[in-house]
């Protein structure tokens, strides 16, 4: 019988460097020899893919209420783990996900002021218990996040979602919520400087997941 595998998330605000280290921790996994399920929310299913695009969609012809918002950020969840997360973890496999419920925390409870207990109540009626093994706070100043984000969609020419196109303060608000859930579980949350080179950021994951693998392997 397979031993439960581990849930690693990546977390951040926009223009921090999420997909690129996602891809170096993957890839940093496998070559070690451990099945990896790559996964990201909101999204990681058809349908809640589906979800995802609702969320981005900018629609201003029908802005989305906070409420709604919320909810659908849990739909997602609700269909992602049914789907993907707990049957690989079952599995042995590890899933790396681009983030997961500290996004909800900060990006609806710090940026949209939303009450922090409602946004627990629903973790505890769709996770019933599960969460992230290790979390890595990909974090930097909101002002060279937002740089990084312009840089990207110049060269790609493209265009901000509905999240991207927040003001400074709500991304500020994102980032204090996630220095705080950080702060409040130190055991799981690991901050990395993402503001520095990125060899310099890949050399720390490298020496969390070394600790962390050796730990649990």
């Amino acid at each position: 019988m397979n031993r439960r595998g581990r849930f690693i998330t990546l977390e951040g605000g926009e223009g921090v460097g999420k997909s690129t280290n996602l891809d170096w921790v993957c890839d940093w996994l496998t070559e070690r020899g451990i099945e990896v399920v790559r996964t990201r929310e909101p999204g990681g299913t058809p349908r809640a893919e589906a979800i995802r695009a609702l969320l981005l969609d900018p629609a201003p012809q029908e802005p989305l209420d906070d409420d709604a918002e919320l909810l659908l950020v849990f739909a997602a969840r609700a269909q992602h783990l049914a789907r993907v997360i707990r049957p690989a973890l079952a599995r042995g496999a590890w899933v790396i996900c681009d983030r997961f419920t500290d996004a909800t925390f900060a990006y609806q409870g710090g940026g949209r002021g939303l009450d922090m207990q409602r946004i627990a109540t629903l973790e505890t009626l769709v996770q019933r218990g599960l969460t992230p093994d290790l979390t890595l706070l990909l974090d930097m100043p909101v002002d060279a996040a937002q740089a990084r984000v312009d840089h990207r969609l110049g060269q790609a020419g493209g265009q901000r979602d509905r999240f991207e196109r927040e003001r400074l303060a709500f991304f500020q608000a994102v980032r204090e919520a996630y220095l705080a859930r950080a702060a409040a579980e130190p055991a799981r949350v690991a901050v990395i400087d993402a503001s520095r080179p990125l060899t310099a950021v890949q050399a720390e994951l490298g020496e969390y997941l070394e600790r962390q693998v050796a730990q649990w392997r």
